[in-house]
């Protein structure tokens, strides 16, 4: 049965880069190694917990979901946010490699995230952070693939009750000399804004002048009552499946939490843009959700001229 050693909405993100990279010929995102990962037993168990309405206890080994009942709930709520998130934040990532040759990837919260595995630049040193369970739990997956794991790939094992990130990087060998590109993939859902702002504060702590950080937010029309169907049907789905999001930010509130830390907003994907750059050609019902937002941000520093998101 599906367990807490990842978050269950984190499995469902998981089942979507399965899924699409397995089945779909247009890719927005093509993780070809997101099923190895999860294994045949719970991918089968994520694609029936969506058939079955993410009831958990309804799970049977003896039956296989059907592909043609889940489509369109996947295009509609599941698929559209990790497919454009995990290509926005590669996209970038290739960009930043190419600019500055040898740095490194701090990917926090990875869960099942297997660039590691896909990565062919040996020039990017990849860190990966995460609860010590979480993490645990994948590196039994890759020793049961029998994976080689690179030399360039860092297990960080973080307990953020405990813990700091910071030191725990530099334990692991993270330079603070080097550029870094950050990706904080999925998170901010699930934090309040001065919980987000301290982690903000602790990678420009750590990271060298002209780093960048990647994220996605949902804005402040998330929980309202005016948000579109889809929104908050998203919102119960969590909820159900018991990590319900604490709320939206305000892109002012973005902005500013940044600015305090020492980021300039390098690039503000509005759910408008992305809407255009991943999904305009589609015709699989595939659309960007209305309140998602992608961010890309470099450290800078106080004195430097800011560029503010704009909606």
């Amino acid at each position: 049965m599906i367990d807490d050693m990842e978050s269950v909405t984190a499995k469902l993100c998981s089942f979507v880069r399965a899924y699409h990279s397995n089945y779909e010929k247009d890719l927005i995102f093509d993780d070809y190694l997101a099923y190895d990962l999860m294994g045949r037993e719970e991918y089968e168990e994520v694609g029936q917990l969506i058939e079955h309405d993410y009831h958990k206890e309804l799970y049977d080994p003896a039956y296989s979901f059907s592909g043609r009942k889940i489509r369109d709930i996947l295009d509609r709520y599941i698929a559209p946010i990790p497919l454009s998130r995990g290509a926005f934040t590669e996209r970038e990532l290739v960009r930043f490699a190419w600019q500055f040759g040898k740095c490194q990837y701090v990917i926090c919260g990875a869960g099942m995230d297997t660039f590691a595995f896909r990565n062919t630049n040996p020039d990017i040193e990849i860190f990966e952070i995460d609860h010590p369970d979480t993490q645990r739990y994948k590196l039994e997956k890759i020793k049961h693939l029998e994976w080689i794991i690179p030399k360039n790939v860092h297990y960080v094992a973080v307990d953020f009750g405990k813990d700091d990130m910071r030191e725990e990087l530099k334990k692991a060998g993270f330079d603070s000399k080097t550029p870094s590109y950050f990706a904080i993939p999925g998170v901010t859902y699930y934090l309040t804004l001065p919980v987000f702002e301290e982690t903000l504060h602790k990678i420009a702590d750590i990271a060298a002048f002209g780093s960048k950080l990647a994220f996605d937010f949902p804005d402040d029309t998330t929980l309202g009552d005016s948000a579109p169907e889809r929104v908050r049907t998203l919102s119960d789905i969590t909820a159900f499946l018991g990590e319900p999001m604490l709320h939206g930010y305000s892109v002012k509130e973005v902005n500013d939490a940044l600015e305090r830390q020492g980021f300039i907003a390098d690039m503000h994907e509005t759910p408008a843009k992305i809407q255009q750059r991943f999904f305009g050609e589609r015709s699989d019902g595939k659309r960007a959700f209305e309140n998602i937002h992608f961010v890309l941000a470099k450290i800078g520093n106080r004195d430097t001229e800011s560029y503010y998101l704009y909606i």
